[in-house]
């Protein structure tokens, strides 16, 4: 008999809906993508809506809803913690405890809602950490895996160590809030003056600017870090337990100063302590992983949990922990505990076998929307829109690796859009890797972004290390590697001397845009199987120019989320100094496009005119 299980995780972050049948991974998309809202918390409504749409059901279909951890146990969590500190809490309590009484303590009647009051069955509730575990295992290859969770907080676990067998997980070690490195992070992500839950990105990809000269005072006074990955955080220079802030005025005089304005200048000062926390939290990983292997005796790590995010500790585990495979979910923040969630009932709460397959289960991450050709055209027709239509899709990819070769910049939307935060080739706007001048012309006058920030290479799997110290394939850009010796270009000792923000303009490799300072690349490698299309306009790039690698960055502008429609993209392609369009097999270039309202505003407030 078939089993329809939708998971759902609301009202922190990243909300998303996920849909699971038999135990096959049938659709998952953030709420942030139809609302337009980034990190939209929402009851994720639209998300459940497309999932049950792209498999054809209605909500009274369903055989199971689950939703991704427990509100009561995180509301003693809230409430105690509240107790504990007050009434120094008072203003921060006052502002949340409205939005708990309204929604969140009632998801029950939440879900009724979001499937318009005609579902009747059961309704069940996993923890945080166990979605996020079963997110990491479930759809991993492995038969068995250690499984490691790292984030900021779910109920009260901050960090995770646990097991995965056939159809069953456990967690069987934890580490409680306040003690989480995920909010360490994130209070130095806000000392920096990037914002917290999301600017974490910015700063890993500002640390290779700074040297780590507060590595130790960071280990003296915050954090006291185990050999066995256990850490144990001093809430004397913190403020998120009672504050509406991250950090307070003990923290501030221990780093010479208060928090940096957001968008003011950055200094020395802050890549130096970018730096010095990811010099830190690379090796709490490290610690921690090698524990859970010494712990569980396994060959497999599976990661899940916002700190996996981190591409660079996650290279790190690859190169120097002790285990021999390592999976981390696309999704691996919040977004992916609905997945889990959906997965954990169908294995572990109705006892269904699974089954393992290569590369995973995850089916590329491409779980979200598609739009057929006739909506595509249907759109391009309403607003006017020049294109040319391709029955040919090698032509079509010829074409698009013909516009790249000669230096300009194009939108890709093609097929089922991305499940997690990254973009991998369906929804990417794509450039030339070869060009020093790609990474600060992209970054200023399409992504509307600080100029530091480095673009990730998508790479034809079978040519990866051509170009990377990649020995695995690494399909969800969730892996930092050094670009191999042979690419790096030898530096004159006026360039080695350059340090910060001025080591930007130094190309250090014959593959500038994707290449970070500190010579490594954030990489996604591209499968002709899981990506046809995308493989196809890589590899016709390839036989242009003799180079297998191109620039791949989100197709979104700075404070949206990824584009999930052709309208979406159609704007953020008229919008933006973006040069050429992919609408599925329709090519429309900047020049033949008629005006649209709003663009040449935004265009001026940006000064891209």
């Amino acid at each position: 008999m078939t089993r329809i299980i939708l998971g759902i995780s609301a009202f922190y972050h990243d909300s998303a809906a996920a849909l699971v049948i038999d135990g096959e991974i049938v659709a998952a998309a953030q709420e942030e993508r139809f609302s337009r809202i980034k990190h939209d918390h929402a009851f994720p409504k639209q998300a459940i809506d497309y999932c049950l749409s792209q498999a054809g059901l209605s909500p009274e279909e369903l055989d199971a809803v689950v939703f991704y951890e427990k509100p009561l146990v995180k509301f003693e969590r809230i409430l105690e913690t509240y107790l504990a500190y007050a009434p120094l809490g008072l203003r921060s309590f006052i502002r949340a405890i409205p939005m708990w009484l309204r929604q969140k303590l009632f998801i029950p009647k939440e879900i009724d809602g979001g499937l318009d009051n005609t579902y009747e069955g059961p309704i069940y509730f996993t923890t945080h950490h166990q979605s996020h575990a079963a997110s990491a295992f479930f759809p991993s290859p492995f038969e068995e895996a250690a499984i490691v969770t790292l984030d900021g907080v779910g109920e009260w676990s901050t960090t995770t160590i646990g097991v995965g067998r056939d159809n069953r997980i456990s967690v069987e070690k934890e580490i409680r809030f306040p003690h989480s490195l995920g909010l360490l992070y994130s209070a130095f992500t806000y000392y920096i003056g990037f914002r917290v839950n999301s600017g974490e990105y910015k700063m890993m990809g500002l640390a290779p600017y700074g040297e780590p000269r507060y590595v130790d005072l960071i280990l003296n006074e915050l954090i006291d870090l185990k050999d066995d990955g256990s850490f144990w955080l001093n809430q004397r220079y913190f403020n998120y337990c009672q504050g509406l802030t991250m950090t307070n005025s003990r923290f501030h005089e221990l780093f010479g100063g208060p928090p940096r304005k957001a968008e003011s200048e950055l200094s020395q000062r802050e890549m130096d302590i970018a730096a010095s926390i990811q010099k830190v939290t690379e090796e709490a990983m490290l610690r921690i992983t090698r524990h859970a292997h010494e712990h569980t005796g396994m060959k497999n790590l599976c990661l899940a949990g916002g700190v996996a995010l981190n591409c660079v500790g996650n290279g790190r585990l690859l190169r120097e922990g002790p285990f021999e495979h390592i999976w981390i979910q696309p999704a691996t923040g919040d977004a992916g505990g609905a997945l889990g969630a959906a997965l954990f009932a169908w294995h572990q709460i109705m006892d269904q076998p699974r089954r393992t397959g290569l590369p995973d289960c995850q089916r590329g991450s491409y779980l979200g929307p598609e739009f057929s050709e006739e909506q595509v055209t249907s759109y391009l027709d309403s607003v006017g829109a020049t294109y040319t239509r391709f029955d040919n899709e090698d032509e079509l990819a010829d074409q698009v690796a013909e516009v790249l070769n000669s230096g300009r910049v194009v939108g890709h939307f093609h097929g089922r859009m991305e499940f997690g935060p990254r973009a991998l080739g369906h929804r990417s706007i794509l450039g030339d890797a070869r060009s020093s001048e790609t990474q600060t012309a992209m970054n200023l006058k399409i992504k509307f972004r600080e100029s530091f920030r480095p673009f990730a290479p998508s790479c034809l799997e079978e040519h990866r290390r051509e170009y990377f110290d990649l020995e695995v394939p690494s399909p969800y850009m969730l892996l930092v590697s050094q670009v191999t010796d042979q690419r790096l270009r030898e530096l004159s000792d006026e360039e080695r001397g350059r340090s910060g923000l001025d080591k930007l303009n130094t190309p250090r490799s014959d593959i500038p845009a994707v290449t970070h300072v500190d010579c490594s690349a954030r990489i996604q490698t591209v499968n002709s199987e899981t990506a046809p299309r995308y493989h196809k306009i890589i590899e016709a790039f390839r036989e242009k120019t003799g180079y297998g690698v191109i620039v791949n960055t989100s197709f979104n502008i700075r404070g949206e989320p990824i584009v999930c429609s052709p309208a979406d993209a159609y704007r953020c392609f008229m919008f933006t100094n973006m040069d050429a369009l992919v609408l599925e097999n329709c090519l429309c270039f900047k020049e033949d496009q008629p005006s649209m309202p709003g663009a040449d505003e935004y265009r001026r407030r940006f000064k891209l005119d």
